[in-house]
C-alpha cells in the first residue's frame, strides 16, 4: 500500500550557523584507515603483521604458502588459495611462529589520534575497537545508506548541507506534518539531538512513529530525557523516554518501538476535517536529569566509637 508523504512545518527558531562548529576529524567514507602508531621498536614486527592485500592487521589464523608469504584469513578466499606474492597454491598452512609473536606485542588503539589513550596486548585491541567510545560516528540520516563517518561536528555539518536537515536550537519543538519525511537536529545543552518522524508498517498495520537520538554514546545520552505529545479532538497521546544513541542505527530503533507509535487511524483523527488527509501537530521537549545524589555518595560505614 502506499502511505501519506510526511513533510514538515515547523514553529521552531532556525540555528545559526555559526553555531555549528567544524572540526578537523573528518572521514568521507565508511572505510576508516588503521592508524599504526606503534613504538619503533615494534615497527618492523608489525609491517609482517600487515596483510599484503587488504593492508589490515592480521589475526588468527595467519596463512602463509610454501615460500612463508603471509597474507590474512579473509583474504585467502578472495585470491583463490593463490598466494598473491608468487603465486604458489597456498594451502592450509597456518603461520604459528607469527602468532606467536603477536601475543607478546602491545599495542595502541588505531583511534589514538582520535583521543583513545589506551594500550592493548595484540589480540584485545581488535575487540577493543570495535567498542571504542572515541571511534568515528555514522551518517544518522535515515532512510539512506549513507557511508560518511565522523566526529559529532563534522556529521552536524554534514547533515544540513549534504543531506539539508533542519536545523533548529532550543529544547522544545512543536511541529505540523503533512507531507515528505522529515528529520531535524535540535541543538539543545550544547548537545544536538535528531528527531524522526515517519511512517512504516507495524504488523501488516500502517503506522507512524516519532522518536529522538543522541548524537553521542549511549551513556551519555542517559543524561537526557524527552517528551513527546500528539492529539486533537480533545484527545492525545503522550510518550515519555530516553533518547537513543546514534551508535543505534535508525531501523534498530524503529524496529524496537522505541518511540511514539501513532496507528494512521488515530492519526488521521487527530487531523480532524474528513480523516483522509494526515495534518498532525507533534510537540515536545528535551529536558537534562539530575544527576544521581546516591552515585557519589560512599558506602555507610557506623561509628562504632564510645
Amino acid at each position: 500500500m502506499e502511505y501519506d508523504s510526511i513533510q514538515c512545518i515547523s514553529t521552531s527558531d532556525g540555528l545559526a550557523e555559526e553555531e555549528i562548529q567544524h572540526h578537523h576529524h573528518q572521514f568521507s567514507s565508511s572505510k576508516i584507515h588503521n592508524v599504526n602508531v606503534v613504538p619503533s621498536t615494534t615497527t618492523s614486527v608489525h609491517d609482517l603483521l600487515e596483510c599484503p592485500v587488504c593492508t589490515n592487521s592480521m589475526y588468527p589464523p595467519i596463512h602463509q604458502c610454501h615460500n612463508g608469504h603471509t597474507l590474512c584469513s579473509t583474504c585467502k578466499t578472495r585470491v583463490h588459495n593463490r598466494c598473491p606474492t608468487c603465486r604458489q597454491e597456498l594451502g592450509d598452512i597456518r603461520c604459528l611462529a607469527l602468532e606467536k609473536v603477536a601475543e607478546s606485542l602491545e599495542f595502541p588503539c588505531k583511534y589514538c589520534p582520535l583521543g583513545c589513550p589506551e594500550i592493548f596486548p595484540y589480540y584485545s585491541k581488535l575487540k577493543h575497537e570495535l567498542i571504542c567510545n572515541f571511534r568515528p560516528y555514522s551518517c544518522p540520516y535515515a532512510g539512506s545508506e549513507c557511508s560518511v563517518v565522523g566526529d559529532i561536528p563534522y556529521l552536524v555539518t554534514h547533515l544540513r548541507d549534504d543531506h539539508k536537515v533542519d536545523m533548529h536550537s532550543g529544547c522544545t519543538f512543536n511541529h505540523r506534518y503533512v507531507k515528505s519525511n522529515p528529520r531535524e537536529v535540535f541543538n539543545c545543552f550544547g548537545q544536538y539531538f535528531c528527531l524522526h518522524f515517519e511512517a512504516f508498517q507495524l504488523s501488516m498495520a500502517p503506522v507512524y512513529m516519532a522518536f529522538v537520538r543522541f548524537m553521542g554514546d549511549e551513556e551519555d545520552a542517559r543524561n537526557y530525557s524527552y517528551s513527546l505529545e500528539v492529539g486533537g479532538n480533545g484527545r492525545k497521546l503522550i510518550w515519555e523516554g530516553t533518547p537513543r544513541s546514534i551508535r543505534d542505527g535508525h531501523r534498530k530503533v524503529r524496529d524496537s518501538h522505541d518511540g511514539l507509535i501513532i496507528q494512521r487511524n488515530m492519526a488521521l483523527f487527530f487531523s480532524g476535517g474528513e480523516r483522509k488527509e494526515l495534518k498532525l501537530r507533534v510537540t515536545g521537549r528535551i529536558w537534562k536529569e539530575p544527576p544521581n545524589p546516591d552515585a557519589a555518595v560512599g558506602p555507610c560505614i557506623p561509628n562504632l566509637s564510645l
